[in-house]
């Protein structure tokens, strides 16, 4: 790979009527000379698919890794975040429309290759790399390289991604990750469909596949909707699912709608209705969940699994007190808290 801002990609294949298919998520787009993906980035060109953003960002910045939404990884540590433009979803709430949802390339106003990336991350003081703002999926070639030169330095990458994504790549994209939050943005093929242009069982797949294939420590996401996805029921099923296929010490984020793109006549999520999913997913038996995008100590902070002591106290995205010992065990019943606490 280059620094250019177009690339080769492998996986697509020709179809009889002339069209080409890209194969990296399973959206499978078909397309004729000149055309784009929905994801915006990936592009016919020839005979070929390319991949038009290689070494360009949208955006750079320097969050802690909470703000990912990372518990049980790093904790307390910075993260080097950036993203690039599109996404091969197409949900009407997105909460950061405008970069993954933008058709336009001075968007990716900044070259930024993977070496500099690497070499920037260190500088600042960062442990890792985020891929974020919009899916790394779409950019599956940089998101690799970046990867590599992030472990020539020895900083780790974290995938903030909704796990849209074939099998195929999907193997290669997360034997690069050290981490990854994964969205599971409802429980319901209906909602997943009709909000998002997806498909329910895709995702499901990922996250067995990275929970259960893979050495990437997992974190799930889930945007509470009023209205569409709040329902005890689709919680209650989800936790369910998620305590049965992946286990119970897979942290789970509740975090709070707010009102944009395309579901601006949508009320926030109520601060109640985020403690109740916590408490739901509590007691279907998970071990560590989280409320997001709102001021909560209680629903931030990590407690032991054994003995319900607070082990790390959390105000917002800021570390307070910490209650492990030198092996990431509880100072109280010195069971091991889930996650990976120290720098891998």
């Amino acid at each position: 790979m280059t620094d250019s801002t177009t690339v080769s990609t492998r996986f697509w294949h020709e179809i009889a009527d002339g069209r080409v298919q890209c194969d990296l998520c399973p959206r499978f787009c078909k397309l004729r000379e000149g055309q784009r993906g929905l994801c915006f980035v990936r592009a016919r060109q020839g005979d070929e698919v390319v991949l038009t953003s290689y070494g360009r960002t949208s955006g750079i910045g320097v969050d802690p890794i909470e703000k990912k939404p990372l518990n049980h990884f790093l904790p307390g540590s910075q993260v080097l975040s950036f993203g690039t433009a599109g996404c091969n979803l197409a949900c009407k709430f997105c909460q950061n429309w405008d970069m993954s949802k933008s058709r336009e390339m001075h968007t990716l106003a900044h070259t930024a290759s993977p070496e500099y990336l690497a070499r920037s991350a260190r500088e600042l003081g960062c442990s890792s790399i985020a891929f974020t703002y919009n899916d790394p999926v779409i950019f599956h070639e940089y998101a690799i390289d970046v990867a590599a030169a992030a472990r020539r330095l020895e900083l780790c990458t974290v995938a903030v991604t909704a796990g849209y994504i074939s099998p195929q790549p999907r193997r290669e994209f997360f034997a690069a990750m050290d981490a990854a939050n994964i969205d599971l943005k409802c429980f319901s093929e209906d909602f997943y469909y009709r909000l998002c242009g997806a498909h329910l069982h895709d995702v499901l797949d990922t996250l067995v596949y990275v929970k259960h294939q893979t050495r990437v420590w997992l974190e799930i996401s889930t945007l509470l909707i009023p209205g569409h996805n709040d329902s005890t029921d689709e919680i209650k099923s989800m936790c369910e699912w998620i305590l049965s296929n992946l286990g119970p010490d897979v942290p789970h984020h509740f975090s709070a709608f707010h009102p944009d793109w395309k579901m601006r006549d949508t009320p926030r999520t109520p601060i109640s209705t985020l403690s109740r999913a916590r408490q739901i997913a509590l007691d279907c038996g998970l071990h560590h969940v989280y409320t997001g995008n709102i001021h909560d100590p209680v629903g931030s902070s990590t407690y032991c699994s054994n003995c319900g002591k607070q082990l790390i106290e959390r105000n917002r995205y800021e570390v307070g007190e910490w209650l492990l010992d030198a092996g990431g065990r509880c100072l109280f019943c010195r069971s091991p808290l889930a996650g990976v606490l120290s720098q891998v």
